[in-house]
């Protein structure tokens, strides 16, 4: 079994932005040679998600909107009691919980194996700053 390890890295100027890495991730599947296998592509930062949607605008702005209603700014220690230790990102703790850490694809035939429509995206929830993403593929 043969292995290929990449990191990416983004800096995502807002808050809270979205950004799709399809492109990236199907580079690194390329460069691994591996034809049959999994590629584990998940975000090295407590505070942004990796996931698999549509790429839509609407629903990107859906999921904006969705997640600061659930899961609100605030950099006050009265909200978030993670912000009493001196951070002001509880906030985004919650968000990379609902939108998760990594996602797993196959990898058939040398290219991702998708549904319609999906595509990779890195969710940032506490942006400002360089973040790493992980891609790992295995196989043969």
């Amino acid at each position: 079994m043969k292995s290929h390890r990449k990191v990416i890295e983004l800096y995502v100027r807002s808050r809270m932005g979205f950004v799709n890495i399809t492109p990236q991730v199907r580079a690194a599947v390329s460069e691994s040679g591996i034809r049959e296998g999994l590629c584990l592509v998940n975000s090295m930062h407590i505070t942004s998600s990796v996931f698999i949607n549509d790429d839509e605008s609407g629903l990107i702005e859906d999921y904006t909107h969705w997640l600061e209603d659930l899961a609100p700014y605030d950099p006050s220690p009265e909200r978030y009691h993670h912000n009493r230790t001196g951070e002001s990102n509880g906030d985004a703790h919650h968000k990379r919980q609902i939108m998760g850490r990594e996602v797993v694809v196959a990898v058939t035939n040398g290219a991702l194996d998708f549904g319609t429509w999906e595509q990779i995206f890195y969710g940032e929830f506490d942006g400002h700053r360089k973040k790493r993403i992980l891609i790992k593929i295995i196989g043969e």
